[in-house]
């Protein structure tokens, strides 16, 4: 599917990390010029709804077996999550630091240990001092 082209040379959470940097620049900026800022002005529904559209058409992409359309949906589901964490103060690094905490456990340990609250009550935006 991939053609080894120069978008596999930086790592994927440098570019997850420069998109939070412009899905933050542009919360503020003006809706009528800025897809970003009409989402976050919409309000927080507006981003649920729209992370919910486009699982939606991730999973129709998945059906169809189109591996082009597969990795297009995700991307824009990607991008939607990423408006979605800055909507709550978090970053793609909270979720990447999640993936790694998670790295090498069973699935079967891994959802057990969701019973119990994180240690110290983890919550990654507030421990940056951005929480509600």
């Amino acid at each position: 599917m991939t053609d080894g082209s120069a978008s596999r040379s930086a790592p994927a959470g440098d570019v997850l990390a420069r998109l939070a940097d412009v899905v933050a620049s542009r919360r503020g900026a003006d809706p009528e010029r800025s897809y970003v800022a009409r989402l976050f002005a919409k309000g927080p529904d507006a981003v649920l709804k729209k992370i919910g559209e486009e699982a939606t058409e991730t999973v129709m992409a998945a059906k169809d077996g189109v591996a082009q359309r597969i990795v297009a949906e995700t991307a824009d589901l990607w991008f939607h999550c990423i408006v979605l964490l800055a909507q709550h103060g978090l970053r793609p690094s909270d979720v990447l630091d999640e993936l790694a905490r998670r790295e090498g456990l069973s699935g079967l340990d891994e959802k057990a240990s969701r019973a119990q609250p994180p240690a110290g009550g983890a919550d990654p935006a507030k421990h940056r001092g951005e929480g509600k």
